[in-house]
């Protein structure tokens, strides 16, 4: 039986992945300490999905553990000595990041150079996968000339109409703490590959989302904004006149294209993982859908004050993706995630009243 190492098990891809491997024969090793509760609070709590995997893969095996303990993580790493390690591991906002530079940097940069050095040790031969951020491009993507539309932001030029593409630049601009700290992991990731001859590939990814996501203010724009909807909660729009636009991809699509990686894997390659232009939407046009969905009108206020480094119009290209892997593709629609999430949080949430219709 083929062994995998996944790191941030817990969460929204690092527990699609224990799902989806787990379910194809692999023995999967998670690695997960719940910080995200610590970085967000209750609201931010996984142990629920830790207990949920565990219950429904057998093959499963969870080891509570800290990225930043390099004794530990080299030990286990050694031990398992894995066909595919996986990273999804890190504290992802950019506000905490902010308050909490050293951990921050510890979680994001120190641990994953902790898991690349053990791996290139114990197993150099089996591929790596990292899950990084479009925030290595920290605000540049601002700078593309943009058109504004009635209810979204959309890049004015035709030459960046499928999005951005992974030679897009990555300095000269502000990253946000957290950007920096992902910029370390991402370069390092890249660099064990060029180095080492080791197969690893970045993820750099726009809004990754699904039915499993613990959606907070601080991070998790989407599975936030339905939970706010469906609890009657206010949600806060920061600046650019709610227009702002992410695109979304499914954790499974996220999934399938690491599968697709495992094999044919190369050495140091790079990707713009999201949903594309289709899957892309602005948080006014996310209230509309939510609202058709669920009946409930959105509680809303406006603060005319952007997030610090937040992007006005991000959509990732997935020319290359689909270049290298054309088996692979997305298959679950923008309306398809809503419902999902919106199903997974009527279930999850106790402040969720019953369902109206629409």
């Amino acid at each position: 039986m083929k062994k995998m190492l996944v790191t941030g098990s817990s969460g929204l891809i690092g527990g699609e992945v224990v799902s989806y491997f787990a379910q194809r024969g692999w023995e999967v090793h998670g690695i997960d300490n719940n910080m995200r509760a610590d970085f967000f609070g209750p609201q931010g709590d996984t142990r629920w999905n830790q207990k949920r995997l565990s219950s429904l893969h057998p093959h499963f095996h969870h080891h509570e553990m800290d990225m930043r303990d390099r004794q530990a993580v080299a030990g286990l790493v050694r031990e398992l000595k894995a066909e595919a390690v996986v990273h999804t591991a890190a504290q992802p906002s950019h506000d905490l990041a902010a308050s909490r530079p050293f951990d921050d940097f510890d979680v994001n940069a120190v641990g994953a150079l902790n898991l690349l050095e053990a791996h290139r040790q114990a197993n150099p031969q089996a591929p790596f996968v990292h899950l990084s951020t479009n925030k290595v491009y920290g605000d540049a993507p601002n700078r593309l000339k943009l058109r504004e539309l009635e209810t979204r932001w959309d890049y004015a030029d035709p030459d960046w109409q499928n999005g951005i593409r992974e030679d897009f630049p990555i300095d000269q601009s502000k990253h946000s703490i957290f950007g920096a700290s992902k910029v370390a992991s991402d370069i390092m990731v890249q660099e064990y590959g060029r180095y080492f001859n080791i197969p690893t590939c970045c993820l750099r990814g726009g809004c990754l989302t699904g039915p499993s996501h613990s959606g907070v203010e601080l991070h998790g724009f989407l599975s936030y904004l339905i939970k706010c909807n469906v609890e009657g909660r206010k949600y806060t729009v920061f600046g650019y006149k709610g227009k702002q636009v992410r695109d979304n991809i499914h954790s499974q699509d996220v999934v399938r294209f690491i599968d697709e990686f495992l094999k044919a894997p190369r050495a140091a390659e790079v990707y713009n993982l999201g949903g594309g232009r289709s899957n892309s939407v602005s948080i006014l046009e996310a209230f509309k859908l939510i609202e058709s969905i669920s009946g409930r009108k959105m509680v809303w206020e406006y603060v005319d004050k952007n997030r610090e480094g937040d992007h006005i119009c991000y959509i990732s290209d997935l020319t290359k993706m689909r270049a290298h892997y054309p088996n692979w593709g997305i298959a679950k629609s923008l309306q398809v995630i809503f419902q999902e999430i919106y199903a997974s949080w009527q279930t999850r949430s106790p402040a969720a009243p019953p369902a109206l219709s629409a």
